[in-house]
């Protein structure tokens, strides 16, 4: 998922009926190619990305990072490290600026300033996951790898376990698939900055029943805490035992690329009692993300069929579509 758009996500965080879905076609088109300089590309030394995950904070200091990060996305290095070094000076604490300044620097001492970073702040999966990305981009593949796995174990709830698990398994698509439902966005949520949205979807959720949960568990996975949506969908199923979504959110949430079979054999059961296709929806939108095509296709067509003009139904026209012609 690009930064832009997860901004996005994060600034409609409960707008769940706008049913964002990403789909194998799009998210591997997404990532693109760099912008950096062809003189900079050298030949097993093309620079690692940077990517921050700072989804849900709005402070000034957030603001200014994500300018930087900007920067060097547009291949302006020598700014964006500017930045990054007279933010490190302003808070010497801040590891995403230090990341930053790592990344921007390239090749000159990044390894070894993400390896003191790492040392000094063992569980930032921020930290790690750079680390990877450098050593990776260095040609350590073995000790990129180890160092992605430990952002896994280490900060499994965070962008940067998400992206991790991207790099170690770069045969499925970005991400992870996202439970979609038609439900409206509270009207408390207007006017709230992206952490507000998020802590007055958690207070709704404390104190509501299974939708408020289910709200709450699909902004979290949009600003990608895999861990507290699981726990938040697991929670909207235990409040209705009965509401198939909400078993179905919960199979969902756990879904890793590690072991995507944690999912799919809690979804697999549920589709005797689809009636409106929200069983069959997820099932396909979950074997687009591995590859499966053909069953992914088959159960989005019968996703369309279960219920014609329905939501489901409709999301998943719009996910075929999508996938017309990939794979095939």
């Amino acid at each position: 998922m690009s930064r832009a758009r997860a901004r996005l996500l994060v600034g409609l965080a409960a707008a769940a009926s706008a049913a964002l879905v990403v789909g194998v076609t799009v998210l591997q088109a997404e990532d693109g190619g760099s912008s950096e300089p062809a003189a900079t590309q050298e030949a097993g030394r093309r620079p690692p990305p940077l990517e921050l995950g700072l989804l849900v904070r709005d402070d000034p200091e957030a603001r200014a990072l994500r300018e930087a990060e900007d920067l060097l996305d547009e291949g302006e290095r020598g700014e964006a490290r500017a930045r990054f070094d007279a933010l490190l000076a302003e808070n010497p604490e801040s590891v995403e600026a230090a990341v930053g300044a790592a990344v921007a620097g390239w090749p000159d001492g990044t390894v070894e300033r993400l390896e003191s970073l790492v040392a000094e702040h063992p569980e930032s999966g921020v930290a790690r996951l750079h680390l990877g990305l450098a050593l990776l981009a260095s040609g350590d593949s073995a000790v990129a790898e180890e160092q992605l796995r430990e952002t896994l174990r280490r900060d499994p709830d965070s962008p940067a376990a998400l992206r991790a698990e991207d790099v170690l398994n770069p045969n499925f698509a970005p991400g992870r698939p996202l439970f979609v439902a038609p439900l409206a966005a509270p009207r408390a949520l207007e006017g709230l900055s992206p952490a507000e949205q998020l802590a007055e979807l958690e207070r709704a959720a404390a104190r509501g029943g299974m939708d408020d949960r289910l709200l709450y568990g699909i902004a979290l996975q949009r600003v990608g805490r895999p861990v507290s949506a699981r726990e938040a969908f697991a929670a909207a199923a235990a409040a209705d035992p009965d509401s198939l979504a909400a078993r179905v959110a919960a199979a969902l949430g756990r879904f890793t690329k590690g072991d995507p079979s944690q999912a799919f054999s809690r979804l697999g059961p549920l589709a005797s009692e689809d009636e409106d296709g929200v069983v069959r929806y997820h099932l396909g939108l979950a074997l687009s993300w591995i590859g499966q095509l053909e069953e992914a296709r088959r159960q989005l067509t019968l996703a369309r069929d279960e219920n014609p003009g329905g939501f489901y139904a409709r999301e998943a026209e719009r996910l075929l579509a999508r996938l017309e012609g990939v794979g095939s």
